[in-house]
C-alpha cells in the first residue's frame, strides 16, 4: 500500500500478558507486524512462553533492537548470545532467551514474532 499510516503501541492491534513477567504488544503497518516487547526481571521463554508456544524452544526468526536492558540468548546448537540496550539483533529460530540482571529488557521485533502463540 502507499499511503501514510500511524499506530501507536498505546492501542495495540493485539496485546498478550506473559505470565505475570511482561507483555507483548502488536502494530501492523502494511501487513507487517511490528512488536514492542517488555520482559520484567525473571522472565524465561522456556517458562513463560513455552506452554502457549506448544514448543521446546523459539522457533519463531526475530529481527530486532534492544531499548533497554540485557537478554541471553541459548541457541538449540549450545551457543549463547548477549544482547544489550543499543544492539541490533538477529535471532534464528530454535531459542530459548531470559532477561539478565535486575531490570526489564525492552525490545522492537520487526518480524514474525506472534507466529508461535
Amino acid at each position: 500500500m502507499n499511503h501514510l499510516t500511524v499506530k501507536n503501541f498505546g492501542k495495540p492491534d493485539e496485546h498478550v500478558d506473559l505470565s505475570g513477567h511482561g507483555h507483548r504488544d502488536m502494530v501492523m503497518l502494511d501487513g507487517m507486524p511490528i512488536e514492542l516487547a517488555e520482559f520484567e526481571r525473571g522472565w524465561r521463554w522456556s517458562t513463560d512462553v513455552k506452554p502457549m508456544a506448544g514448543t521446546d524452544t523459539c522457533q519463531v526468526h526475530h529481527l530486532g533492537y534492544c531499548l533497554e536492558g540485557h537478554l541471553r540468548v541459548h541457541m538449540d546448537d549450545g551457543t549463547d548470545q548477549d544482547i544489550h540496550a543499543g544492539d541490533a539483533f538477529e535471532i534464528p529460530a530454535g531459542h530459548d532467551a531470559e532477561v539478565v540482571g535486575g531490570g526489564k529488557v525492552v525490545l522492537l521485533d520487526f518480524g514474525k514474532a506472534f507466529d508461535n502463540r
